[in-house]
């Protein structure tokens, strides 16, 4: 039998031709891979809420003048008729160390007059402001001007069952609404709000408080006390005469609170802001509805009203045009109280290329910078020689002033005279 022998050449040719060809089939393609290519996140800031425009309100002429407060707590007094809504008064800067912004509110003097605010040194060492005093009892409204208290002594609301007369009021003068709101302690309604509405607030508070709050047209805007005392905040409102407690934690508040639901507000909106208690501080926040104070026409100040006393000379009234009220009701900032200039300001803009707002706005602003002037000579004047103080009628106790003879130094005192032998 015959065998057929292959070469080991052979072999191994063959067996590289196989790998050849086996190298040479491709491997099946992977699956597809589908990838997904997303635009970047797109981060949209909220809208801002929207502006609400505030029709004007007609505002009646307002007597304006400064008022000599005294340094006794005057008695009170019964007005039939509620003060008119708050008048925006923007202070300036404090002339000198020491000095208390006093005003502006609504006085008293035969009719509810503006008494307009200024920095004042106290009187003597020691005494401190004391703030006006409103309370609705029985239909009527009860005032304590604002004035000046000697250390040690606190407010004495009036009694319960106190019998209080009348005010006479002024010649032609018409009566107003009755005070329409709550029984106790109150502050007239922020500017542009409805004639006659209260707004609830605890003793002590100064009416500058609802200067940046929006108008209201109904009952319901309350004011409570942020008392900071050991770390624990506590609210409390005085709005009965009765509870005198609270008094007490005057010294300790930061803020206060205004509230107001939507059914009070003219905007419909539901309002609650933190507001300095500094007087001074809470009249420079940006009010929503711009009815700012008219100026005094004279610096020189009217005393103080007195019951049964002869009624001061006032001055004529002064209109009051407001700026266009077109504000978002909402919580001031701390910012704010810095007042930043106002753009029409830095634009080399005439008065004709102005919009109607802007041009009504510059001239505000300039009325504003004509009363800062005012304020600051009045103060620099009143420091160096304070006004005579209860003009026809005795002195308060212990109080001894020495008056400079004519031609003198308002800082020097008279020299003895000695006796010629």
């Amino acid at each position: 039998m015959k065998k057929n022998i292959v070469s080991p050449s052979i072999c191994v040719a063959a067996m590289c031709l196989a790998t050849l060809v086996a190298g040479c089939v491709a491997p099946p393609a992977p699956p597809p891979r589908y990838v997904v290519v997303r635009p970047p996140p797109v981060y949209m800031s909220p809208l801002p809420p929207a502006a609400v425009a505030y029709p004007s309100p007609v505002v009646t002429p307002v007597i304006s003048v400064y008022i000599d407060p005294p340094m006794v707590q005057p008695e009170p007094i019964a007005v039939s008729w509620a003060p008119p809504a708050m008048l925006v008064e923007v202070p300036p800067l404090s002339p000198f160390p020491l000095a208390v912004w006093t005003g502006g509110y609504w006085d008293w003097h035969d009719r509810w007059v503006w008494s307009a605010g200024r920095w004042m040194a106290p009187p003597q060492l020691g005494y401190g402001w004391v703030q006006p005093y409103y309370e609705h009892r029985d239909n009527a409204v009860l005032f304590v001007s604002g004035y000046w208290s000697a250390p040690g002594l606190r407010f004495v609301p009036p009694p319960l069952g106190i019998s209080i007369a009348f005010a006479a009021l002024g010649v032609g003068v018409v009566a107003g609404l009755p005070p329409i709101g709550p029984q106790g302690v109150f502050v007239p309604p922020p500017p542009g709000s409805r004639p006659g509405l209260i707004v609830p607030a605890p003793i002590g508070t100064p009416p500058a408080v609802v200067t940046s709050a929006p108008p209201v047209t109904n009952v319901g805007m309350r004011i409570q006390n942020t008392t900071i005392n050991n770390n624990n905040v506590t609210n409390n409102v005085t709005n009965n005469v009765t509870n005198t407690t609270n008094v007490t934690n005057v010294a300790n508040t930061r803020n206060y609170m205004v509230t107001a639901p939507a059914a009070a507000t003219a905007s419909g909106k539901p309002f609650e802001a933190a507001v300095p208690a500094a007087a001074h501080l809470a009249a420079a926040l940006p009010p929503v509805m711009r009815l700012e104070a008219p100026v005094p026409v004279s610096t020189k100040p009217v005393a103080a009203f007195m019951s049964g006393r002869t009624p001061v000379a006032l001055p004529a009234a002064q209109v009051v045009r407001p700026a266009p009220a077109i504000g978002t009701p909402s919580a001031p900032s701390v910012a704010s109280l810095q007042r930043p200039e106002p753009e029409h300001r830095q634009a080399a803009a005439s008065p004709a290329a102005l919009p109607e707002a802007q041009r009504m706005s510059r001239v505000s602003d300039e009325r504003i910078e004509a009363a800062k002037q005012t304020n600051v000579q009045q103060a620099a004047q009143h420091a160096q020689r304070p006004p005579e103080r209860f003009a026809g009628h005795a002195q308060p106790p212990q109080r001894q002033a020495v008056r400079p003879s004519p031609g003198s130094h308002p800082g020097e005192r008279p020299k003895p005279e000695h006796k010629k032998e």
